[in-house]
């Protein structure tokens, strides 16, 4: 028979397994609530990421087409800019050059569309460097007193045979008119190219000595030659000189 000592013991152990799987559950419960809880804050992490890439995308993309949209522009305006020196170019052999002199001014300018017609065949990063000294309040230089394309030959060989390829090449033109006198020095790396020396000797070198012994006789110097691995030509005239005789012989 059980006593009442029996009983009260069997009910607290009852209660105590009742207590024991009550808390097992939650436990479960709340371990299945933590994994939702965990799954539920990695889809919303994934979203909050996504959202935000598409957020970096959507400022990129403008970004990056206005880039290549001021890429192009940029190429259609050296295209443009190309071609308006082309035209003036062409507008002086064809109209100009037909005199027998121009004024210093006109081959300046016709000799800086040419450079820079020249310098769309050349790389960006490629040195040139471009100088001018000039005296425009000089009276000879707007007065018909200079050959036309005088400047062509030392202009086109400087970039038909400069090394594009060594790190350190370079295009070197400083033009002068000053105290009268007209100067172009052009200098540039020597190409690896054997036939650099005789190339640079060529029919345009020659039909610019004459041009000069014939029109300017002793009021011109027209120096080429090698310093190390650079090529120089250097031209100069006496226009004053030149005008002089011209009265003189008048």
């Amino acid at each position: 028979m059980a006593t009442p000592l029996n009983i009260i013991l069997f009910i607290i152990l009852g209660l105590f397994s009742v207590i024991i799987g009550v808390l097992i559950l939650r436990l479960y419960r709340s371990e299945r609530g933590r994994k939702k809880l965990e799954t539920r804050f990695v889809e919303l992490e994934n979203k909050a990421n996504t959202l935000q890439l598409q957020t970096l995308e959507a400022r990129l993309n403008p970004h990056l087409f206005k880039n290549i949209l001021n890429s192009i522009q940029s190429h259609a305006y050296q295209t443009y800019f190309a071609m308006d020196k082309l035209s003036n170019v062409l507008d002086f052999i064809l109209y100009e050059s037909q005199n027998r002199f121009v004024s210093p001014k006109e081959e300046i300018e016709f000799a800086l569309n040419l450079i820079e017609i020249n310098k769309i065949k050349i790389s960006p990063l490629f040195s040139i460097n471009i100088k001018k000294k000039i005296e425009e309040q000089d009276a000879l230089y707007t007065e018909k007193i200079m050959a036309p394309l005088i400047s062509i030959d030392l202009i086109e060989n400087a970039f038909k045979h400069a090394d594009l390829q060594s790190p350190d090449a370079f295009i070197s033109i400083v033009i002068e008119f000053r105290d009268n006198y007209f100067s172009m020095t052009v200098t540039n790396k020597i190409s690896g190219k054997s036939a650099f020396l005789k190339e640079h000797g060529g029919i345009g070198a020659a039909t610019l000595e004459q041009r000069l012994k014939i029109i300017y006789k002793s009021c011109y110097k027209l120096e080429r030659h090698v310093e190390e691995d650079l090529y120089v030509a250097h031209l100069k005239i006496n226009l004053l000189e030149y005008k002089n005789k011209m009265l003189t012989a008048g």
